[in-house]
């Protein structure tokens, strides 16, 4: 029977191993050497194994000893774990943070930011979720994510945010692309009007919260993809032309890669500017967890936000809605409509 096991028993065995004697486990503990001595040895006797041996100066591991070393400490582990997430509870910390985050937004920020909440509670399980346009706010709407950071527009009274960071899309092409071909001639003019003869690749919105509306849509010829990373892997391949985060495709140009295309109906040098938030419902308040992790979301987007270094460059204010281009025939749409960037 193991039903006399205690946990003191188990801290005592431990103790005594890691000090190497039971008068160093005791001072340790601060407790008397002969209650250490008595602890393990009701721990023997209950385990019915000999964890020491004590027929030399000092006590030696056994093989059994050693052996279950390992289990003893993995249970004192959770129990100490058990400890915080019970302390944690009271202190309103959460079991679990789910955030979904746009695919403009630089998803190494976000790890870095949730490394800083797991460092500091590491009981809170996480879980992020990629999305386009709408996408982030649709999840906050459903309940499926507690928070989100959106570069979507659209206010929406129900949703309280801050602003984090510039984000910038620039238009690129595959180096070999007809576009890239006209880009490096220098002919701008004549770049818009091929903009709208060639295959436009975009991230479609999987929310219905932009129903109707495309944004920089050029082309009536367009394929979608369901996010940046396939949308990136089709531009490489020169199946067409798009517009990226320019975070994500910095490499890609400092290769040559992809070219920059000077899309001047997108704007400057073909590239349009955004704003990142830290979004929740306001209905709900944050948690411990969660405002830690706004806060530090916070801290490091504020040298992109000063345009300190690594900045994402932003363009000029626009002069038109990012809506106002002419959108594809209806012929032309896929048969869901989706809509896309």
């Amino acid at each position: 029977m193991l039903d006399a096991l205690t946990l003191s028993q188990m801290q005592m065995f431990a103790v005594v191993a890691e000090t190497g004697s039971f008068r160093a486990g005791a001072d340790r503990l601060h407790r008397v050497q002969s209650a250490v001595s008595q602890a393990v040895a009701n721990l023997e006797q209950q385990l019915q194994v000999q964890l020491f041996d004590r027929s030399g100066h000092k006590p030696v591991l056994t093989p059994a000893g050693q052996a279950l070393l390992g289990d003893v400490r993995q249970i004192l582990a959770k129990v100490d774990a058990l400890r915080a997430r019970a302390q944690g509870i009271e202190q309103g910390i959460e079991l679990g943070l789910s955030i979904a985050v746009d695919t403009l937004f630089p998803i190494d920020l976000v790890a870095a930011a949730i490394r800083g909440v797991h460092a500091v509670h590491p009981g809170i399980a996480m879980r992020i979720e990629y999305g386009s346009m709408g996408a982030p706010i649709e999840a906050l709407h459903s309940g499926r994510c507690e928070l989100a950071i959106s570069a979507f527009s659209q206010l929406d009274e129900r949703i309280a945010r801050e602003f984090l960071m510039p984000l910038s899309m620039v238009a690129v092409a595959a180096a070999a692309h007809p576009l890239a071909m006209l880009a490096k001639k220098k002919a701008r003019g004549s770049l818009d009007d091929a903009a709208a003869r060639h295959l436009q690749i975009v991230v479609e919105d999987a929310s219905a919260l932009s129903a109707g509306q495309d944004f920089d849509v050029l082309s009536p010829t367009t394929w979608r993809a369901g996010d940046m990373q396939i949308k990136l892997a089709l531009l490489r391949a020169g199946l067409g032309w798009g517009k990226m985060p320019s975070w994500l495709v910095a490499a890609d140009i400092a290769a040559g890669t992809l070219l920059q295309l000077p899309v001047g109906r997108l704007g400057v040098d073909g590239e349009t500017g955004h704003r990142a938030y830290f979004c929740h419902r306001a209905d709900k308040p944050l948690g411990v967890g969660a405002r830690l992790l706004r806060e530090g979301l916070k801290a490091l987007s504020m040298p992109v936000a000063r345009g300190g270094a690594g900045a994402a460059r932003t363009p000029p204010a626009r002069t038109r809605p990012r809506s106002a281009a002419p959108a594809p025939p209806p012929a032309a749409r896929p048969p869901r409509a989706a809509r896309g960037r």
